[in-house]
């Protein structure tokens, strides 16, 4: 008979994980959450804040030489006034591991009873300013403070003697001191021991209350506390199915109240604030996130033979060896190449660098791929995306929503651009009622069907006074090829916002090809269908309508052909100026209120199935328009 494996503890789970970062350790006294996010799911987004501290950081990251005598003489204590620079220290008894922005020799003379070896001084290096004591007094963050007792213990590891810390806070350019007491370093070896646990524990932490905190966090675009309180709250239904009730820990129901970290008044962290769905989690949201990456331009480069190349920091487009454009690489969010456009590999390995996404199409316009760095972490939303792909409850549901905020913003539509009969109206609206009550994915994709021809069918009563050249045929969309120009542009409008939501699948950390509504199918990103099905008529068909009736787009920039009906490159310019405007049209939503543009858009939905399918949220709620 086989001996029974091992059970592992979560004991067994910390003492597997690698040393913990000091700064990791900075961020678990900040927030816990960002914590999780950026030790556990590698998950880490730049900010103005984080730039620029790594500007202040600039001069003390530049690593003194550490000869085999200077390793000596750290251990005996450096002289008065002696400097080691970006010290790299590990200890394995700690399982900790950090870099230490400044060190110095103290002078011991003035402090009685020491004897040798002397003493040295830790000082840490931070951007914003200390905050006040009692009596007006400048005194170090709580965070800070442990990040500096930290580096302290890491010293005596090595058998340096460390008698203070310090921290130099760059806004008000002034060193702070921190007394290396009991308490604190009991506090750091406390903090060190939950932050492991947290880690191994494999449950991300909720989000902050209302707190002064996340305004400054890097990773509030990720975390989006507000949004986040309001997803996990669920919906007013009660959740029958045990399938369906997967929400993180403490969020079970929505009546219940949730302990949550609540906002400290100096801006630590503070006393736990009860909160429940009346109070603080259903509350309004006012303000729209922080953008993500919204800065930034395209390059497109459609021009046959064409190269992109790289030289400093300058993407460059030639043309038979001639250097036809420049554009700073810190200025790009992405690179669209039609057709014969080579790379160089200097200009690859620079996009991959600087996370700037290459997009590929054919001459026609079709999506063909896209390069990109490594993904971030996402291995919780990934594992229950493909859990979840096994439950025949959850993928209806998941479809059902998807397929009710497509019926609507197509209703929503006509009604503000077409000519559709009351009788179509009213019977779109009982479609897209009804898909709630579907037990049957064929019957939903009946629903959908049906819909779409009512939809389509009134389609040319949204193109004003265009006549027979843009007559599009009602009885049914053809694409491969299209054989009209209404047709050659919706293709090429699907085939971008497809382009576009498996970018933002990706980043987020999903697996673009398994979907819910559209079954996998080998080099389909079926996830990227399915969130694209409630943008569709908003943005895809919305440029479409633009472009004919706005007159920026004529018959005479198609070619049409045997093999189709496709964009001359003049039309193709003229149609991404018209994508482009709607992608930064701003949106309010049906949810928060507040506006941003749909290119932002696209990632708060995708970061909403996201939190799902991790069990962060009782839900998904599709993008609705009024």
């Amino acid at each position: 008979m086989n001996a029974a494996a091992p059970i592992q503890t979560q004991d067994d789970a910390i003492a597997v994980q690698p040393p913990l970062p000091v700064r990791r350790l900075h961020n678990f006294i900040y927030c816990p959450r960002l914590f999780y996010y950026q030790w556990v799911e590698n998950l880490f987004e730049e900010n103005a804040d984080t730039i620029a501290g790594s500007t202040v950081h600039r001069n003390v990251d530049k690593p003194s030489s550490f000869a085999d005598e200077k390793q000596a003489a750290l251990v005996e204590g450096l002289p008065e006034g002696a400097r080691l620079r970006s010290l790299k220290l590990e200890s394995i008894a700690l399982g900790l591991v950090g870099v230490i922005d400044l060190i110095e020799g103290a002078g011991d003379d003035d402090i009685p009873g020491l004897d040798s070896p002397r003493s040295v001084e830790v000082i840490d290096y931070k951007k914003g300013s200390a905050k006040r004591g009692a009596n007006g007094e400048r005194v170090a963050k709580e965070s800070d403070a442990v990040q500096v007792m930290a580096h302290a213990l890491l010293l005596e590891e090595e058998g340096t003697r460390v008698t203070r810390g310090w921290i130099y806070y760059a806004e008000d350019k002034r060193r702070v001191p921190v007394e290396l007491t009991p308490k604190l370093r009991e506090q750091t070896l406390q903090s060190l021991a939950a932050a492991k646990a947290q880690a191994a524990s494999g449950h991300c932490p909720p989000p902050l209350v209302n707190d002064p905190r996340c305004l400054y966090c890097s990773a509030y675009p990720i975390c989006l506390p507000n949004e986040s309180r309001w997803w996990a709250a669920g919906f007013e239904e009660k959740q029958e199915d045990a399938q369906m009730a997967l929400v993180f820990e403490g969020w079970k129901e929505r009546r219940v109240g949730f302990q949550l970290a609540g906002p400290g008044g100096d801006g630590e962290r503070g006393p736990k604030t009860r909160a429940t769905a009346d109070e603080g989690v259903r509350a309004p949201i006012k303000e729209a996130p922080r953008p993500d990456g919204d800065a930034g331009e395209i390059l497109v480069v459609q021009t046959p033979g064409a190269q992109v190349g790289q030289r400093g920091d300058m993407f460059t487009v030639s043309i038979k060896g001639e250097v036809v454009q420049k554009m700073p690489g810190h200025q790009l969010r992405a690179i669209y190449v039609y057709g014969a456009v080579q790379l160089t590999a200097q200009a690859v390995q620079t996009a991959l660098e600087l996370d700037i996404d290459v997009s590929y199409f054919s001459p026609a316009g079709r999506f063909l791929g896209l390069l990109r760095g490594l993904p971030t972490s996402g291995v919780d939303a990934r594992m229950g995306q493909y859990e979840f792909f096994q439950k025949p409850v959850i993928r209806l549901r998941l479809a059902r929503e998807i397929i009710r905020a497509k019926i609507h913003n197509q209703r929503v539509l006509l009604m503000r651009n077409g000519d559709a009969p009351a009788s179509v109206l009213k019977r779109m609206a009982e479609l897209r009622d009804g898909v709630a009550e579907v037990e049957d994915l064929t019957v939903l994709l009946g629903y959908e069907g049906m819909a779409a021809a009512f939809y389509f069918e009134h389609f040319t009563s949204m193109l004003k006074g265009r006549g027979e050249a843009w007559k599009f045929d009602f009885q049914g969309r053809n694409k491969r090829p299209p054989r009209d120009p209404v047709n050659a542009l919706l293709s090429l409008a699907y085939s971008m916002l497809a382009k576009e939501l498996t970018g933002v699948i990706h980043a987020v950390g999903l697996d673009p090809f398994l979907g819910f509504l559209h079954q996998p199918r080998y080099g389909r990103p079926a996830l990227a269908l399915d969130l694209m099905e409630e943008f569709r008529p908003l943005i895809a068909d919305s440029v479409v309508i633009s472009l004919i009736n706005r007159g920026e787009l004529g018959v005479d920039d198609f070619v049409r052909s045997a093999n189709g009906t496709f964009l001359k490159d003049a039309g193709r310019r003229a149609f991404w100026e018209g994508y482009f405007r709607r992608m930064d049209t701003e949106v309010s939503h049906p949810e928060f209120g507040y506006k941003m543009s749909y290119r932002r858009m696209l990632e708060v939905q995708a970061r909403q199935l996201w939190r799902y399918l991790r069990g962060e949220a009782a839900g998904y709620h599709g993008f609705t328009t009024r």
